[in-house]
C-alpha cells in the first residue's frame, strides 16, 4: 500500500513552503499523534511543536529539507515519545484525577465502533503501537517504518507480528 502523497511531488523548482505542507498534512499529523499519545489537545500540540522546529531549523521555504514528509512522521512519534516520557514521570509523582471526559471533537476523530480497537491498541507496548499506527494507519511500508522508528525491517516485521497477535487476544478477551 503506498504512502500518502507527496505535497512535493510535481512542484519543479518551486517548492511549496511550509504554509501548504501545513494545510495538506496537519490533521493526518494529528490524527497520528493522537493514536499515539490518546489525548486530542496533546497530540494538537506535539504536531504544532513539530511545525515550528521545521520552520525554525529549515525556514518558510524549507531549503534543504529534501523529504518533509519522512521528517514530520519521525518528528511526530519523536515528539509523541517525549510527551509519553513527561506524563510517565509526572503520573508516579502526582495522583491521576478522576473522570477523564473526552473533548467533543474526539467523536469525530474515533468512530464509537473503533473504540474497542483503540483501547486494545493502547494495551499494547510503545513499540508496537507505533509499528501498528504507522502500518495501518499511515499506511507506511515496512522499509518506511524501519526509517521513521530506527530499526531494521526485520524488526519491523516481527514487533508487527507480535503485535497482532497481543491485539487479537486483547480484543478477544474482551
Amino acid at each position: 500500500m503506498p504512502g500518502p502523497p507527496d505535497v512535493f511531488a510535481g512542484a519543479g523548482d518551486e517548492r511549496p513552503g511550509i504554509d501548504e505542507l501545513y494545510a495538506h498534512r496537519r490533521l493526518q499529523l494529528v490524527r497520528l499523534a493522537l493514536l499515539l499519545v490518546d489525548d486530542l489537545p496533546t497530540a494538537e500540540d506535539v504536531v504544532q511543536d513539530v511545525f515550528a522546529a521545521l520552520y525554525r531549523r529549515y525556514g518558510e521555504r524549507l531549503s534543504g529539507l529534501d523529504n518533509p514528509d519522512a521528517y514530520l512522521r519521525t518528528s511526530v512519534v519523536n515528539t509523541s515519545r517525549s510527551v509519553l516520557r513527561r506524563r510517565r514521570t509526572v503520573r508516579a509523582h502526582v495522583p491521576e484525577r478522576e473522570g477523564h471526559a473526552p473533548s467533543a471533537e474526539e467523536p469525530v476523530l474515533l468512530n464509537e465502533e473503533h473504540g474497542e480497537v483503540i483501547a486494545a491498541l493502547h494495551c499494547l507496548t510503545r513499540r508496537q503501537r507505533e509499528v501498528l499506527v504507522l502500518r495501518y494507519w499511515s499506511h507506511l511500508s515496512e522499509a518506511q517504518i524501519a526509517d521513521t522508528l530506527g530499526l531494521s525491517r526485520g524488526a519491523v516485521k516481527s514487533t508487527a507480528s507480535r503485535a497482532l497477535a497481543a491485539l487479537r487476544r486483547q480484543l478477544e478477551a474482551s
